[in-house]
């Protein structure tokens, strides 16, 4: 660990966020390459993980073998705050479909114009989506890696989440109050706090972990991505899992 470690295992290069860097930056022409070029050394453990880890390493709930499935996408958004390393989360609006009210990554369906599912369209939904629900300019977001997709059964989502550097951050809040109710950045340092970890239990009965940070419960789909990034990346530190918070805890 170098000198320059914020005392959570977070390594940040000297320069690493202010040397511009067009290759993996959502644009406005809608052209997005990925690149891990210029990211924070603190980043490279979640590039490396990105590279190698295996869908039945982050789930057990995979796309239908069948195809079938509403093809979607999430940008999972890392920042640098002034407390460290940050993840950009958004509370959904209370009146939607599906998932109301739960804190979640920007994200949703593909739209035929996005392209291709299985090359460059999730990363072009991502972004999309992102800029939609929470305001930001893509031209300053990084893609630097994919993670395997991913399946949510209760309602049909092919999820692909989309890893992002926020090189050039932005203002960002609630668009659409229709669809968000809040937006809202998350220390790194607070996901892996044991004192913020447990495990929730729903009513079909799956345990799953969650985060208890920034007034809001972050559990679910969510939670379950942000959990195996902290333990495939080395950042997961000890919790107590037989800690279980209720999903009405405000209650």
């Amino acid at each position: 660990m170098s000198d320059m470690s914020d005392g959570n295992g977070f390594q940040e290069r000297p320069g690493g966020t202010d040397s511009p860097h067009p290759n993996g930056t959502g644009s406005p022409n809608g052209h997005v390459r990925l690149s891990t070029e210029g990211l924070p050394a603190w980043l490279d453990p979640v590039a490396r993980a990105a590279e190698t880890v295996l869908p039945t390493q982050l789930s057990r709930f995979l796309p239908p073998e069948s195809g079938a499935g509403r093809q979607s996408a999430v940008l999972i958004l890392f920042g640098e705050g002034a407390r460290g390393p940050e993840l950009l989360l958004m509370e959904r609006s209370g009146n939607l479909r599906s998932h109301a009210g739960q804190p979640s990554f920007p994200g949703g369906s593909l739209d035929p114009e996005d392209g291709d599912p299985m090359t460059d369209g999730p990363l072009h939904a991502a972004l999309r989506e992102a800029e939609e629900e929470t305001g930001l300019d893509p031209r300053g977001v990084q893609i630097f890696g994919v993670l395997p997709k991913l399946f949510i059964p209760v309602s049909d989502f092919v999820v692909t989440p989309v890893l992002g550097w926020w090189r050039r951050p932005t203002p960002v809040g609630v668009v659409d109050p229709a669809e968000t109710a809040r937006v809202f950045t998350v220390p790194v340092s607070d996901l892996t706090d044991p004192a913020n970890r447990a495990t929730t239990i729903h009513p079909s009965g799956h345990q799953g972990p969650a985060f208890l940070v920034e007034s809001a419960l972050v559990w679910g789909f969510t939670a379950g991505v942000i959990d195996r990034i902290l333990h495939f990346a080395g950042w997961e530190r000890p919790w107590d899992r037989t800690k279980q918070v209720p999903l009405d805890w405000r209650a």
